[in-house]
């Protein structure tokens, strides 16, 4: 049974967390979290898919303003790919958001993710840009 829930850089999942966007996220593109300066995650909203005790799935999302929020650092695991999980967390996120106070959710998807995205309601606002050597388009969602 798939179960929704947020976390602080406190709590012992965590470092599931850290290990899941280390492996999906970086590791591909020779990159690592541990370069990262990630003091500013006990601002921000971690938000896991768990199974069995075992997270599965990640975002956060980083407030930009009182009634904007950046989602960033999706993460589904290899094996869990495929079966609904992202798009099951990112309603969950926008929801989180929703009661947040947050009337927007901004993104920076990786074209390969893009259409997921589209999918999901997002509009892509600018062109292609360039971020963790890769690119990237902005997209929004008005979630209010």
């Amino acid at each position: 049974m798939l179960h929704f829930k947020a976390i602080t850089p406190h709590d012992k999942e965590y470092a599931d967390v850290f290990a899941l966007r280390e492996e999906i996220l970086r590791k591909p593109l020779g990159l690592s979290l541990h370069d990262e300066d990630l003091g500013n995650e006990v601002n921000e909203h971690i938000l896991v898919a768990e199974e069995n005790d075992i997270i599965v799935a990640c975002l956060i999302l980083t407030p930009r303003s009182d009634q904007m929020a950046q989602l960033r650092q999706m993460a589904v695991a290899g094996n869990m790919q495929g079966k609904n999980i992202g798009r099951r967390l990112v309603n969950y996120a926008e929801q989180f958001a929703l009661e947040k106070g947050y009337q927007q959710i901004i993104l920076h998807a990786r074209m390969v993710a893009k259409g997921f995205y589209d999918k999901l309601g997002y509009r892509q606002e600018g062109g292609v840009f360039t971020e963790v050597n890769i690119p990237h388009v902005e997209m929004v969602k008005d979630i209010a």
